[in-house]
């Protein structure tokens, strides 16, 4: 501790143990105890305490008090818990009785004060941090400490019990791991006495009739499996997997969800890895014996572990497929597509139940559609899906859920009444729907699977997250019929699809209701993105009102509408030249011009930030992409994007147009070859010099340096760090390691390292380009392109990246500035306590 620190420590702690003297911020003390562990943590606690007796005053005050502050208590309890971590502290305070006083029964334990939850989490919290050595361990067992925390893990408090939780996952691995000399056994004499307890507590909570008392058992065991993963919880389970088979065989299973937390966390482990391991019988049992609800989970968990055998893995498969078998026999089918999820799943009746029931019907399908979802996703399918019959069932949902499925038994008649515009089991299947896609070259019933979204396309009532989700599922079944192989091959059935699309667009592009319009300009940018190089796609799409419709949202009144307008306009405008029925505008412009005007109208006169910031983005991508309209003027382009994007007051917009200027600064250089290496043997010392020139005047016309380093001084700092970042990567290519001491003339100083000096200097700079602009012979003009070079070179772009990168609170950080916050708050708390009558 420094001097400052020490000196300012003892006012500090007769304020904290001042009753009539509350710190108001609790931060303060929070940020006091990091302080504590860390010094704790890198010098002697003992000496601390000694050379700093204030603190064990302080706890001494605060226990003398009638009526502390609960906050305070809680304080005194986390930070007797940082020092006594140290074995020798631990005995210092033990010998003063602190911790008698503290932790045990004469402390807040049996006191109104433990009525407060943040009390109760100070002490809890403060034992979690002595549990370092063995002093603690015994400290706990003798004083009756363990027989509180068990107490507490039925606390009211949720963060309490939790921190009780990982309080005693942390001494019984502390435990084992300190006192365990010889492999462990079945029996109690092998484990150590404080293991002993927690061991006898728990396998006595397992057998006990409460049902949170298993509860919390059975959360401390999925725990201590989820973080330790050593030899002794294979002990550890042979112990338990008794009572555990038990309560798998009540009537009903009270404990479902809590013994599938168990099986997963234990399954993650790498200790039951084995095939053979017994965890696997107890899975099998539990799939059995839990309701649908309860082993759906674990179905999808244990599908997830390579460990997992091949029996268990279709009996977890079978368990999903279950809900989804009930509703495709519920439903007639097209004569194109018979079948069932297989044989094996087994007899469906509880889940036929859950299904006739109006509470679990629609919970159900929505976990079943959610996890079947998650299982389609993964990069490798541990077992073979039935895809078809899958299909068929989802699209049956989805006709249930919009009144078009025949009921073929009294499950569908009450399903279809059940589900009639039920919007949670719709976006869950169309969910599904989509990641179906993958199998569509194998779907002989493409057109049934279309005619369901777009009548979720067209239909009055979806609403607006169904239609989001529809169009999501759309797109990836359009991309599926419009892959090249069968484009040509069922060109008319795709055009029939499209055409019927675009009218569906239509409609929703023309809607009322913000979030529809917003959605089908998604849809639309994503699907001409994708498709924009077919010609039959790019024909169908302009015959239709949709790109006109595109263009008129540019002026919607809602700015995430303009965005998303601005964004897919941004697509067209790749195809429009390429399309030959559009009609050419009145002006006599083309179109592609009309569409850049009125972008950069959007990008210079928009009151919102978010059709702006889509402008730039919009920009970037065709400079990326080489656009017609940016090749034919490429730096009048970059040009007036920056210029208005360097008056704009978002930052948002100001790093999109960095980011422009960072995609035209690295074209640039790598067309003229200079965006390798500055001494590339490719280019000899006279080519490399004229193309260097050729480049500065190129930045010089653009106005690019002028922008990166007023970009450089912004009071927003992600502005600065991304024209840092430019500036660091244009520094590396253009200049040599030439020495800075020749960089005086013209006003700029031999060295730049703080921002107030940047700003100085490139004022400086700048202002050249308007007093001098031809350049006087003596100065250094800022028109002069190897100017540029000079300022690069003067200015500590490193350093400059080190502060940006700081916090902005770095230098308020220090301890001093916190024990002074403490003690100017409370200044300010006694200079207000005049009398207000």
């Amino acid at each position: 501790m420094d001097g400052e620190c020490a000196r300012l420590l003892p006012p500090v702690c007769a304020v904290l143990a001042d009753a009539r003297q509350l710190v108001s911020d609790d931060t303060c003390l929070e940020k006091l105890l990091d302080w504590f562990k860390a010094l704790t943590e890198a010098e002697s606690s003992l000496l601390l305490l000694q050379e700093n007796p204030c603190l064990t005053e302080l706890v001494t005050c605060v226990l003398k008090l009638e009526d502390p502050s609960p906050s305070i208590v809680s304080f005194i309890l986390r930070l007797t818990g940082i020092f006594a971590a140290s074995e020798s502290c631990f005995q210092h305070l033990q010998q003063g009785e602190f911790l008698s006083s503290l932790f045990g029964e004469e402390g807040p334990i049996n006191s109104s004060l433990w009525e407060d939850a943040s009390v109760r989490s100070g002490w809890v919290e403060g034992v979690r941090s002595m549990v370092r050595h063995q002093s603690t361990i015994q400290f706990l067992c003798s004083s009756g400490a363990i027989d509180v925390i068990f107490t507490l893990q039925g606390d009211p408090s949720l963060f309490v019990a939790s921190a009780v939780n990982r309080l005693l996952v942390h001494i019984l691995t502390f435990s084992l791991q300190s006192e365990t000399t010889s492999p462990l056994s079945m029996k109690d004499c092998s484990w150590p006495m404080c293991a002993q307890m927690i061991m006898a507590h728990i396998e006595k909570s397992l057998k006990s009739s409460s049902v949170s008392r298993i509860k919390q058992a059975l959360k401390l065991l999925t725990s201590v499996f989820g973080c330790c993963h050593d030899q002794w919880t294979e002990i550890l389970w042979s112990r338990i997997a008794e009572p555990i088979e038990s309560l798998l065989k009540e009537e009903p299973v009270q404990t479902g969800h809590s013994l599938v937390d168990l099986f997963l966390s234990m399954a993650r482990s790498p200790v039951f890895g084995c095939p053979e391991c017994s965890l696997w019988t107890s899975v099998t049992h539990a799939l059995k014996f839990l309701n649908p609800a309860q082993a759906g989970p674990l179905a999808l968990g244990v599908l997830k572990r390579q460990e997992c055998p091949q029996a268990v893995r279709i009996q977890a498969l079978n368990v999903l497929l279950q809900p989804m078998d009930c509703v495709l026999r519920s439903a007639s089918q097209p004569v194109e597509c018979p079948g069932f999820l297989g044989e094996s799943v087994k007899d469906s009746a509880v889940v036929e139940n859950l299904l006739s029931s109006k509470p679990s019907c629609a919970a159900l399908l929505c976990q079943t559609l959610a996890h079947l979802e998650e299982l389609l996703c993964m990069a490798s399918l541990p077992v073979d899906v039935p895809h078809i019959p899958l299909l068929q069932s989802v699209m049956i949902t989805l006709q249930f859920c919009n009144g078009l499925a025949t009921p073929v038994s009294c499950l569908g008649s009450r399903m279809s009444r059940i589900l009639i515009g039920c919007f949670r089991v719709q976006r869950s299947a169309l969910d599904l729907l989509g990641a179906l896609s993958q199998w569509a070259s194998a779907v002989a019933f493409k057109e049934s699977v279309f005619d369901i979204l777009l009548k979720y396309l067209e239909g009055p009532d979806s609403s607006p997250t169904v239609l989001k989700k529809s169009f999501q599922a759309t797109f990836k079944w359009i991309l599926c019929l419009c892959d090249p192989p069968s484009f040509s091959s069922h060109w008319q059935q795709t055009e029939q699809v499209l055409q019927r699309l675009f009218l569906a667009l239509q409609k929703r592009m023309c809607s009322p209701c913000w979030e529809v319009r917003d959605s089908a300009l998604e849809f639309l940018t994503l699907l001409v993105k994708h498709l924009r190089e077919q010609d039959g796609f790019r024909q169908v799409l302009f015959s239709s009102e949709v790109p006109g419709l595109t263009e008129d949202l540019l002026r919607d009144p809602e700015s995430y509408v303009r965005a998303s307008a601005v964004a897919a306009m941004g697509q067209l405008s790749f195809i429009t030249h390429l399309v030959s029925n559009i009609p050419a505008p009145d002006d006599g412009n083309n179109k592609e011009e009309d569409i850049v005007t009125e972008l950069h109208e959007i990008l210079s006169t928009d009151s919102e930030g978010f059709p702006r910031r889509a402008v730039i983005r919009v920009f970037t991508d065709w400079l990326r992409e080489g656009h017609a309209e940016v090749l034919k003027d490429t730096e009048q382009f970059v040009s007036r994007a920056i210029q208005a994007v360097n008056g704009d007051l978002d930052w948002e917009v100001k790093v999109s147009g960095l980011e422009l200027a960072q995609v035209f600064s690295a074209q640039t250089l790598s067309q003229l070859g200079l965006a390798g290496c500055p001494y590339s043997a490719d280019l000899s010392s006279a080519t490399r010099s004229a193309r260097l020139n050729e480049s500065l005047q190129i930045f010089q016309r653009v106005k690019l340096f002028e922008f990166l380093f007023g970009a450089l001084c912004d009071c927003d700092r992600p502005v600065a760090q991304k024209a840092c970042e430019i500036l660091l990567a244009l520094k590396a290519q253009l200049c040599d390691d030439s020495p800075t001491d020749r960089l005086g003339p013209g006003g700029l100083p031999a060295e730049v390292h703080s921002l107030a000096q940047l700003e100085t200097t490139v004022r400086t700079w700048m202002s050249q380009a308007q007093t001098n602009p031809s350049g006087d012979g003596n100065g250094v003009s800022s028109q002069e392109p190897h100017s540029v070079l000079l300022v690069l070179g003067t200015v500590d772009l490193e350093g400059l990246r080190a502060a940006l990168d700081k916090s902005s609170d770095h230098i308020e950080k220090s301890p001093q500035s916190l024990l002074q916050d403490i003690l100017a708050t409370v200044g300010t708390l006694e200079e207000n306590e005049a009398d207000c009558y």
